[in-house]
């Protein structure tokens, strides 16, 4: 599909959906600083259909949370190595005006042609190289800061995250790739025999009906850190996760898949 335009985020998230109206299904988010492809328009012209230059994930933005940019700017962005941002909340100010953004969001560099100079950016907070990779003391110190993060089907911040939400851009900001899904997520890394799990494997899980549609993270053999209600950490073993509030086992365990070797 040849594209209609190109775009990058310049609020703290957009909203990512399934069909293009405000009360459609909530299906990703696209986070400060994140660009994409313009795909097609809605009818009524209200909403475009972007593909997010990331993950490759597509969606409907509202037109007016879109800031459009050349295909000149949108490559320069592609091959740009930039900074991303590290705290879990932090503050960037551009025309004046606080914007608050998340862990993952997409930082601008000096002669940025989505900043203008005009501008005057100012980030004050922590970021690192996006292409910079964490060990996974690091990158599982960084996960443990979404603790009691509220689950929401489609969210990617510490305000609303689900499952693969969470893999997806804690690994980001440790410098590693994944897909948005935990369905293509499970396909990524090397195949880890239970016995040889250790903390930084991803796991994934199964439903009562043996669908695969979770995925979490050992902080330890036997210790998963996950979306779930909110972010929290559970008893992992060969069964599946076990709840110790609830006594119960809440998802069935399916396969592991090592992405930092």
């Amino acid at each position: 599909m040849e594209a209609l335009g190109y775009g990058v985020t310049r609020l703290s998230m957009v909203p990512v959906r399934g069909e293009p109206a405000d009360a459609a299904e909530l299906t990703s988010q696209l986070l400060f600083g994140e660009h994409y492809t313009v795909l097609e328009e809605s009818e009524d012209r209200k909403w475009l259909k972007v593909v997010n230059a990331f993950d490759s994930y597509e969606g409907w933005i509202d037109r007016k949370q879109h800031h459009s940019i050349s295909k000149e700017y949108y490559r320069q962005i592609s091959e740009t190595e930039y900074k991303i941002c590290t705290d879990l909340v932090a503050k960037i100010l551009f025309k004046q005006q606080i914007n608050h953004i998340v862990a993952g969001s997409i930082l601008p560099l000096l002669n940025n042609p989505i900043f203008k100079e005009e501008e005057n950016v100012a980030f004050n907070g922590t970021a690192k190289s996006m292409h910079q990779k964490w060990g996974v003391a690091t990158l599982l110190n960084h996960a443990e800061k979404y603790l009691n993060s509220p689950y929401l089907w489609g969210g990617r911040s510490p305000f609303g995250i689900d499952c693969s939400g969470f893999t997806q851009v804690v690994f980001r900001t440790a410098g590693y790739t994944l897909p948005r899904d935990s369905s293509q997520q499970i396909a990524k890394g090397k195949e880890v025999d239970f016995a040889d799990r250790k903390a930084g494997d991803l796991a994934f899980f199964t439903n009562s009906n043996g669908k695969m549609n979770h995925v979490g993270l050992l902080t330890e053999p036997d210790r998963i850190i996950h979306a779930s209600g909110k972010v929290r950490i559970d008893v992992f073993d060969q069964k599946g996760i076990k709840n110790l509030e609830q006594n119960t086992y809440t998802h069935h365990f399916f396969k592991l898949k090592r992405i930092i070797t």
